[in-house]
């Protein structure tokens, strides 16, 4: 099966446009659903980070000084991806970092993005709610490391992404929950899931 790609930003507020910059990223590559390889690393993007973002993360502006220069960093993580599409809880927000970073470190970002926040209100929508600490609990799947740091977010991010990926064929009888396909049903209303499923199983 093809490599997935989930992935994780530690940030300095909520967008690039802002002149927000990324502080940690990881990534957690898997293939058929089994954890494969990670990549993770603080990056030093010359910015302040606020004391809240601090109190939230634990990521203290010391860290970010000793880490290497955030181009270096997403030279790397490009290379790690490579090609593989990707997933983030909550893709728009770690899309844009991904994007600006990347352009930052003159590289392209090509990859798709499916969103287990989309793709929960659509499988779950009884669910208390769609944070991703939420939905871990809520399937009573592990908690790993620290909340609101990068490494932790993307292999709880992963194992959620395989939880979806387990009621699919379970529950709709989907042998291959691809990439392609989450991403045609993060975008389809709730009402019409099981149908255009029995569809897209007919067609494929």
């Amino acid at each position: 099966m093809t490599p997935i790609a989930v992935i994780d930003f530690e940030t300095t507020g909520i967008s690039p446009a802002m002149g927000d910059r990324a502080t940690e990223v990881a990534i957690v590559l898997l293939e058929g659903g089994r954890v494969v390889d990670r990549f993770q690393s603080l990056m030093n993007a010359g910015v302040r980070i606020p004391s809240f973002i601090t109190q939230l993360t634990g990521i203290t502006n010391a860290m970010v000084a000793a880490a290497p220069r955030a181009e270096q960093v997403m030279t790397e993580a490009s290379r790690f991806v490579g090609d593989a599409p990707m997933v983030a809880h909550n893709a728009s927000f770690d899309r844009k970092f991904w994007v600006d970073e990347l352009a930052r470190a003159g590289l392209r970002a090509p990859q798709p993005y499916a969103c287990p926040v989309l793709l929960s209100r659509r499988l779950y929508p009884q669910a208390p709610s769609h944070k991703l600490g939420t939905l871990v609990d809520y399937h009573r799947l592990p908690r790993t490391g620290q909340a609101h740091r990068a490494l932790a977010d993307a292999e709880m991010a992963a194992a959620l992404l395989g939880q979806i990926q387990a009621d699919l064929r379970a529950k709709f009888a989907v042998p291959q929950p691809t990439h392609a396909l989450l991403m045609e049903l993060q975008t389809w209303p709730r009402a019409t899931v099981p149908v255009r499923l029995q569809k897209y199983l007919s067609e494929n």
